[in-house]
């Protein structure tokens, strides 16, 4: 058997040290042994400093400095690594179980450009499905694994504050890179994050995506349902801010 790709795990954060100290432990239970972790902080100011020097030694390489916001970092941390796969671990999310990384390259992933599995979300198995051109992503960042050369062919357009990875996700397979699916779980998801709380602004920036992406044909497809759900997504809260 071939020797096993590094993997470079990257978390960005900022003013979340409570999270960050979540995620970091987890991180140091994967029992892959070809594992690189980096830490892009957005010069918080709540303390994560001093956690990031306690707790440097689970660490290979970090940073806290300003960024124009999540996308930039994640676009720095890809800059940043080594490995020949990232995955990006948010503050907060961790991994589904302390073996899924040796347990992905059990065997020879050479074919594949993305490999992506399912999601923990409150304690319920979200199922990824099958790779296709979608409306939305299929699947979460957090559970999917991407060359770190693709990663820098294709950065994150921080033009696009909620769905920039919506958007490289859907640039990669248009182009005809190979999504590999895993069926598993990859990842636990932190459900406070602000994709899962702002979800009017990220159906918004979807809606611009998919203009900016797909042909005509895919956009006729693919609007009418978002502007609908988008509209609804916006009359409810304004219901409950009148409440």
């Amino acid at each position: 058997m071939e020797k096993q790709p590094k993997v470079t795990v990257i978390t960005v954060c900022r003013n979340n040290k409570n999270a960050l100290q979540l995620t970091m432990c987890n991180v140091s239970t994967q029992q892959y042994p070809y594992l690189e972790y980096i830490v892009v902080d957005g010069n918080s100011n709540d303390g994560t400093l001093e956690l990031l020097e306690k707790y440097q030694g689970l660490l290979n390489k970090w940073v806290s400095e300003p960024d124009n916001g999540i996308y930039d970092a994640m676009n720095k941390g890809a800059e940043m690594a080594t490995g020949e796969w990232v995955i990006f671990m948010n503050a907060g999310d961790t991994f589904a179980d302390a073996a899924v990384l040796s347990r992905i390259f059990e065997e020879s992933r050479q074919d594949a450009d993305v490999i992506y599995g399912d999601v923990i979300k409150g304690g319920v198995i979200k199922v990824a499905e099958p790779p296709h051109n979608a409306h939305r992503m299929y699947f979460c960042h957090q559970s999917a694994l991407v060359r770190r050369s693709l990663l820098l062919q294709y950065p994150f357009d921080t033009n696009h504050h909620m769905s920039a990875d919506f958007k490289q996700m859907k640039t990669l397979f248009l182009k005809g890179y190979e999504f590999l699916q895993l069926p598993f779980p990859v990842a636990r998801f932190d459900l406070s994050g602000v994709s899962n709380t702002c979800r009017s602004r990220g159906l918004r920036d979807n809606i611009a995506v998919i203009r900016e992406v797909d042909n005509i044909q895919n956009q006729l497809k693919f609007l009418p349902k978002l502007y609908f759900v988008y509209f609804m997504c916006c009359i409810r809260g304004k219901i409950q801010h009148m409440k």
